[in-house]
């Protein structure tokens, strides 16, 4: 405990997925705050969960992978300095039991950093604000890495997935102009209301993207919205991709910024629902790579943790 206390704890934060698909049901129940899904609800997620891998859970190994590359990064970048912990939005490990694993090692000051980039209160923040209260409760002092959208080296990485894309797409139909449409999980439309930054940063994300990968002809679009009564931002993809068609657009490649690796909406909505909307279409549509464990995506994570850690202590 003595050399863990001497270390900076560093929170990892992720929406979280079921281990197997037993836990599907308690996943879900813990998204909707309590309350279980209807039994067509539960069908359909686990039918699309069966739909992308056969009921394995990509998300969670990506994750645990995301966790251990950070640390390696880390213990690069400044040995014995950091310790990684896991915390979790719908699944255990919760955000909570990641701060009491700490609290229990002995770390006093740590960083917590989500796995993703840019920064909504109803995402990043709700994430924050659950560690923050529990470092309070247990005297830990958090500091947290807000957003890193336009960290040069994230954008280098996603600039060469582009790249390939592109050039992967062009071979598929070379006679067709393709356009980049990138993507971002959706949501309500209120936090424009709160002046919220999400949207601008993934649109800066967008730009930056597309000039360092000289990419004239893009877009950006929403997907995945939830299923509530009240508005979410669109346009949705399918709705995007339907416009596109009329346009005379043939070839299109999906850049979902918003997602850091290979889950249910990116391997879902994107793979299967949108690949067969494109191809009814007429449309050819290819993806790129998810950033998963590259290298570049770790060290994105570590300077940004090394950067907030560098501020523990000051008033």
């Amino acid at each position: 405990m003595a050399e863990l206390n001497k270390r900076v704890g560093v929170l990892v934060m992720s929406y979280g997925t079921p281990e197997s698909m037993d836990d599907v049901e308690a996943y879900y129940t813990h998204i909707r705050r309590g309350r279980p899904p209807e039994p067509e609800q539960l069908a359909e997620l686990k039918e699309r969960y069966e739909a992308i891998v056969g009921g394995v859970f990509p998300l969670r190994e990506n994750t645990n992978l995301q966790v251990s590359g950070l640390q390696e990064q880390l213990d690069r970048l400044a040995p014995n300095s950091y310790s990684c912990y896991q915390g979790l939005k719908h699944a255990r490990p919760y955000i909570e039991d990641g701060v009491s694993a700490m609290a229990q090692d002995g770390i006093t000051e740590a960083v917590g950093i989500v796995l993703a980039p840019h920064y909504s209160t109803m995402s990043v923040g709700s994430y924050v604000k659950r560690a923050q209260e529990k470092a309070d409760e247990l005297g830990v002092a958090m500091t947290f890495v807000e957003s890193y959208h336009l960290h040069p080296k994230l954008l280098q990485a996603l600039t060469a997935r582009v790249k390939d894309g592109l050039n992967r797409l062009k071979a598929a139909c070379g006679e067709h102009e393709p356009l980049v449409l990138f993507s971002a999980h959706s949501l309500p439309e209120r936090i424009r209301e709160l002046g919220d930054p999400y949207e601008q940063q993934l649109l800066e994300t967008s730009k930056a993207v597309a000039e360092a990968a000289g990419v004239g002809n893009w877009q950006f679009t929403w997907q995945s919205a939830g299923r509530t009564r009240e508005p979410w931002l669109g346009p949705d993809i399918m709705e995007t991709l339907d416009s596109l068609a009329n346009e005379g657009v043939k070839a299109v490649l999906s850049a979902p910024i918003g997602f850091v690796s290979d889950h249910l909406e990116v391997l879902y909505d994107i793979d299967i629902e949108a690949k067969a909307e494109a191809e009814k279409l007429g449309i050819t549509l290819e993806r790129i790579a998810m950033l998963n464990r590259d290298p570049l995506y770790m060290e994105t994570l570590a300077d940004s943790v090394a950067s907030a850690a560098s501020e523990l202590g000051k008033d």
